[in-house]
């Protein structure tokens, strides 16, 4: 599989678990804490991926992609920071889903940025190491979610 499938199935997995969220009842704290910690697994592991392999190939293409990938390691800080503080909060505070909400905002819109401006050159400019990439990608993604299970 390709780097970008890789990333866009890793970015659909985790609108999926915010739709989740957002069906669930105020009352279900646990149910919502457990959404909430796998949306956090899976967006740390993504940003390692990002961070330790796709972003350094393709930073390097062209400056615009350069600039693109030094936003994206700052949404990945801001998304790192809200996750801490969340992890610290009750499950059952207003605070807690206030949070979530930001988190999930972010997110979003990082995802968007991505699948519409990013990814699009990256496909057009890496073509076939895209595959190579993607191997790579993948197998660091087995370790980092073995590694938090």
């Amino acid at each position: 599989m390709d780097a970008v499938k890789l990333l866009k199935q890793d970015h659909d997995r985790v609108k999926e678990l915010f739709a989740r969220y957002e069906h669930t009842g105020e009352r279900a704290h646990k149910t919502r804490q457990r959404i909430v910690e796998e949306v956090l697994r899976e967006l740390e592991a993504h940003s390692r991926l990002e961070q330790e392999i796709f972003y350094p190939a393709v930073e390097a293409i062209d400056e615009e992609l350069h600039e693109m990938v030094a936003e994206g390691v700052q949404e990945h800080h801001v998304v790192d920071v809200l996750g801490q503080e969340i992890r610290k909060l009750a499950p059952d505070s207003e605070e807690y889903a206030a949070k979530f909400q930001v988190l999930q905002e972010n997110v979003e819109h990082h995802i968007d940025e991505e699948e519409q401006e990013m990814f699009p050159r990256v496909q057009k400019k890496l073509g076939d190491r895209l595959d190579e990439l993607g191997e790579r990608m993948a197998t660091r993604k087995r370790e980092l979610l073995a590694s938090v299970s």
